[in-house]
């Protein structure tokens, strides 16, 4: 079956340039940053490089401009909200009229893509579904379960909630390829597993739900620092040296799934 790297250096034979899109604290954004610095100091240079910012939001609740002030990036904003509501568009993309909307908006940050040559989007923390190609996110739950129709069990907003709440042992962090779908593309890495010790989560669940969030909140943080943070750049990294590729439908990652 034919392949394709999804970044082959030695075509481009220069760094591989990213786009890195966030909608809040963006810490994910601040570890990719920190990471390609670290890779100039050490090995001399880095083989991908981070040339703008991009943030769907335009408030104090984004640090984006933050980030990119005290990294000499250029930074852009488009608040999604404001886009619909001034629109008065539905936000599912479950609608036509919601994906069609949403493409709208993508034109934007798809103009400056095209604008800056970025070969690669890192979503760290992007909180908008996204029709644009090329993208890696990362997401706080093991993409290799598999439910018993054979899809993905932990996927969307909630999926450390529902790994706790079903019983898992463990919880990791994935890296994937993104697709039409919602977390449903090419898995590229697994984080090391976080060990979780919680008794009869269940029963926890409907005796006291505010120490249950408590619970789910404090160990998506911890995921968050000994997973998210340590495969996004990594993934990052190992994609700008050509060791990623997918087959022609983007369908599946080549070779093994790499972990940490």
């Amino acid at each position: 079956m034919p392949i394709k790297l999804l970044f082959d250096p030695a075509i481009t034979n220069r760094p591989m340039r990213v786009a890195a899109f966030m909608s809040g604290s963006g810490t994910n954004i601040m570890k990719l940053i920190e990471h390609q610095r670290r890779l100039e100091e050490m090995e001399g240079h880095s083989p991908f490089e981070i040339i703008f910012i991009f943030s769907d939001r335009s408030d104090g609740e984004c640090d984006g401009e933050k980030i990119a002030l005290s990294n000499g990036l250029p930074y852009f904003s488009y608040d999604i909200r404001a886009f619909h509501n001034i629109r008065s568009i539905k936000r599912s993309i479950k609608t036509p009229m919601g994906l069609s909307a949403r493409k709208d908006y993508d034109r934007v940050a798809k103009t400056l893509v095209e604008a800056f040559e970025i070969d690669l989007i890192a979503l760290g923390g992007y909180m908008s579904f996204i029709t644009l190609n090329r993208c890696v996110n990362v997401h706080p739950a093991d993409l290799s379960i598999l439910n018993s129709s054979g899809k993905r069990k932990y996927t969307g907003s909630q999926a450390v909630y529902n790994a706790i709440l079903a019983g898992e042992t463990e919880l990791r962090s994935s890296t994937l390829w993104t697709d039409n779908g919602v977390d449903s593309g090419p898995l590229l890495m697994l984080s090391e597993p976080i060990k979780l010790k919680i008794n009869n989560p269940h029963e926890l669940f409907k005796k006291d739900k505010k120490q249950f969030f408590r619970i789910v909140n404090e160990q998506q943080e911890r995921l968050k620092e000994m997973g998210d943070w340590q495969i996004f750049p990594k993934t990052i990294e190992m994609i700008a040296m050509g060791y990623f590729a997918i087959d022609q439908e983007n369908k599946r990652s080549l070779g093994c799934i790499s972990k940490l």
